[in-house]
């Protein structure tokens, strides 16, 4: 990958990082319940993304660049581990739980359908 490249990935990852915030902030304030929507949302969205890109003719830097800088920026595995945790800590177990279990189930659906349009 070339340098060009690699700049691209920082000032696109830096935008799909700010767009995943202001997704999640948004939901949230709409969504009062103590359960992580937002973050399942977006989570979701980028498995559905890299279903997409996986099925796609994407390779080399562009799959880079799409991939890890847009998508991989995009969606969040430490906030949906910090959001699960906090639950826990609140004595809310069972939606800690569940939110393993449906951002885990949904996620695996969202890449193998995304996959399944573009191959």
């Amino acid at each position: 990958m070339n340098a060009l490249g690699w700049i691209l990935v920082g000032l696109i990852g830096g935008l799909a990082a700010g767009a995943r915030y202001l997704l999640d902030a948004e939901i949230s304030r709409h969504v009062r319940v103590p359960f992580p929507v937002g973050i399942l949302v977006v989570n979701l969205i980028g498995a559905f993304l890299i279903g997409l890109v996986a099925g796609s003719t994407l390779e080399g830097q562009a799959l880079v660049i799409v991939a890890g800088g847009v998508i991989g920026s995009f969606t969040t595995f430490s906030t949906w581990i910090l959001d699960t945790h906090e639950l826990a800590v609140i004595d809310q177990a069972r939606l800690a739980w569940l939110n393993i279990a449906v951002s885990s189930a949904a996620g695996f659906v969202a890449v193998a359908l995304g996959h399944a349009i573009t191959s």
